[in-house]
């Protein structure tokens, strides 16, 4: 059963920079496409980025676009979200999530889409 741990959360100020892990086990890292959604205190998971099985293509929400970055690396099985100029509404539970049945070229925006999530990590932005 493949399993996700998401790494690299915490305090930040506005304007910094961090970026989050997620290490994937249990399965072949490269059958995933992979996604990053949050979910800030009330509101509902949203979409951030993705990025297909061998990292051709990727894409993001509009509110992370030019500031957040999405990647991978096939031989360690892991995920990274880069995310710079941090906003305070950037605040939230960040979630990687693994979808098995996307082709090698493309994934969903939809959570609705990925078989396997990990547990969490926060990142909280304020001053």
């Amino acid at each position: 059963q493949v399993q996700l741990v998401e790494s690299g959360g915490g305090p930040v100020q506005p304007g910094d920079s961090l970026t989050l892990s997620c290490t994937v086990s249990g399965g072949t890292f490269s059958d995933y496409a992979m996604g990053w959604f949050r979910q800030a205190p009330g509101g509902a998971r949203s979409f951030v980025a993705a990025v297909s099985r061998h990292g051709g293509a990727t894409y993001y929400g509009e509110s992370v676009k030019g500031r957040f970055t999405i990647s991978r690396d096939n031989a360690k099985n892991t995920a990274y979200l880069r995310m710079n100029s941090l906003k305070p509404e950037d605040t939230a539970v960040y979630y990687c999530a693994a979808d098995r049945r996307a082709n090698d070229h493309s994934f969903s925006i939809h959570s609705s889409a990925y078989d396997a999530w990990g547990q969490g990590t926060q990142v909280s932005v304020s001053s």
